[in-house]
């Protein structure tokens, strides 16, 4: 005896996404504005990273350079919490790295080099001076 097996409707839907909003604020990862950018270094002086900011976008973001390897990439994580952190209790842009400077120790893994606040033309500019192709 053959069964003839009928197929399930059911498999045939088509199924729905529906986004949810949730997780946790960001600020925006685009500015076209110009930024004001910090430069952090490791314990030794090498710089692993820069973190920027623009108010007029909300934006801010934390940029690794490449070149410096797994080490950098673990070290950096603490400066993108920063501005996690800073989003999250509502903090403009500019004021989180206010706070990243005023926090800053030397004589942790990793701190914001004294007197590096300055401006780049956008985000984009910050990005090429982290890892120039």
């Amino acid at each position: 005896m053959s069964r003839e097996q009928r197929p399930n409707p059911r498999l045939n839907e088509d199924l729905l996404f529906n986004a949810a909003p949730g997780g946790p604020p960001r600020y925006s990862r685009l500015s076209n504005r110009p930024v004001q950018y910090l430069t952090v270094v490791d314990r030794h002086g090498q710089v692993i990273g820069y973190a920027w900011a623009n108010d007029e976008d909300d934006a801010a973001g934390w940029v690794i350079r490449k070149a410096g390897g797994h080490e950098v990439f673990n070290e950096g994580s603490v400066w993108a919490i920063k501005l996690h952190d800073a989003k999250a209790r509502g903090i403009v842009p500019t004021a989180a790295l206010t706070e990243m400077i005023q926090e800053s120790d030397p004589t942790n893994s990793s701190h914001v080099v004294p007197r590096s606040l300055t401006e780049a033309p956008n985000a984009d500019a910050v990005r090429r001076l982290a890892n120039p192709e």
